[in-house]
């Protein structure tokens, strides 16, 4: 693997340590690619999400989708959704639309970093090695994490550092055709 293309670290890693969790797919196994349904250009269809073994004390859960390896210096922000009722373990493929259906009310969702509030889809640039995409659900210890819509990944990020109980999350992969100009 070149300089250019050494893997970055799992966003969590500068994160203080907390108790671990249980998330699966339907749409993708651990470590395996992602469905057609799941890229930028074929779909942008987040997807199904289940998890299990969260504190009792949760209050509500955060959900985000981040590509630690685009050529951006900072990452790729595909997907961040957050005041999800303690109640809800699970959401089904295509809640990340900007319609909100799928998704509890009164969840938020913020601009991902294709600019649009919902779930934008892989699209790592032509040739790259395959770039991991980081699905994680965070055990949040309060029913509103308190930014609204406009707030930015980075800030949730920021707020969920000090209101994250546990943490769950699952990688899947994807490498677009050698063809192309994608983006994250």
């Amino acid at each position: 693997m070149t300089e250019q293309h050494k893997r970055a670290p799992l966003p969590h890693e500068f994160h203080p340590l907390v108790p671990s969790f249980t998330v699966v797919s339907e749409d993708f196994e651990p470590g395996g690619v992602l469905k057609d349904g799941q890229v930028y250009a074929a779909g942008n269809t987040s997807p199904h999400l289940r998890w299990e073994g969260f504190p009792a004390e949760t209050k509500s859960f955060a959900v985000s989708c981040y590509d630690p390896d685009a050529p951006t210096g900072s990452g790729f922000w595909h997907w961040t959704v957050f005041d999800i009722p303690n109640a809800v373990t699970e959401l089904p493929t295509a809640a990340g639309t900007g319609s909100f259906e799928g998704l509890p009310e009164g969840v938020v969702q913020v601009r991902n970093d294709y600019g649009t509030k919902d779930f934008g889809g892989a699209a790592p640039p032509a040739g790259d090695p395959a770039h991991r995409y980081v699905f994680t659900v965070y055990a949040v210890d309060q029913e509103k994490l308190g930014p609204d819509s406009e707030a930015s990944p980075a800030f949730i990020g920021f707020n969920l550092r000090f209101h994250t109980l546990a943490r769950a999350q699952v990688v899947a992969e994807y490498a677009a055709p050698t063809d192309g100009d994608d983006l994250g």
